[in-house]
């Protein structure tokens, strides 16, 4: 039914901005109450929820990372995107776009969202 897909570049340098987008078929991300969320993994790492932009809009973001942290979508597309800014090489993870049901947008838990993106490597390396 619904299926997600990253895209962008698996390869950023540091100090530079990563650049994500994830296109949403067979459902659209209006629709209530869905939340669409960023989750990275690093190698060796657990799961890192980045954040989420609400079927209303409202972003919402990890502590950790809102400095560095814009999410922003395009209804038009159904596509939501990811910015990451001043990366480095900490930040190299496979990232997934998914969506989470209702509030449990925010877990690291992987059965907290019904639906994943395959994932896509970002190394951040010069």
């Amino acid at each position: 039914q619904v299926h997600l897909q990253e895209s962008g570049p698996g390869l950023v340098k540091p100090s530079q901005t990563l650049s994500l987008t994830c296109t949403v078929s067979g459902g659209s991300i209006t629709t209530n109450y869905y939340y669409w969320s960023w989750i990275r993994q690093p190698p060796g790492k657990g799961l890192e929820w980045m954040g989420a932009i609400a079927y209303s809009g409202s972003t919402y973001y990890s502590p950790s990372l809102k400095s560095r942290t814009s999410i922003s979508r395009d209804t038009s597309k159904n596509q939501f995107s990811l910015q990451l800014s001043s990366v480095n090489p900490d930040d190299t993870a496979v990232y997934y776009c998914a969506r989470a049901q209702g509030l449990r947008t925010g877990s690291n838990r992987k059965d907290d969202y019904d639906y994943w993106g395959q994932g896509t490597q970002v190394t951040v390396s010069s």
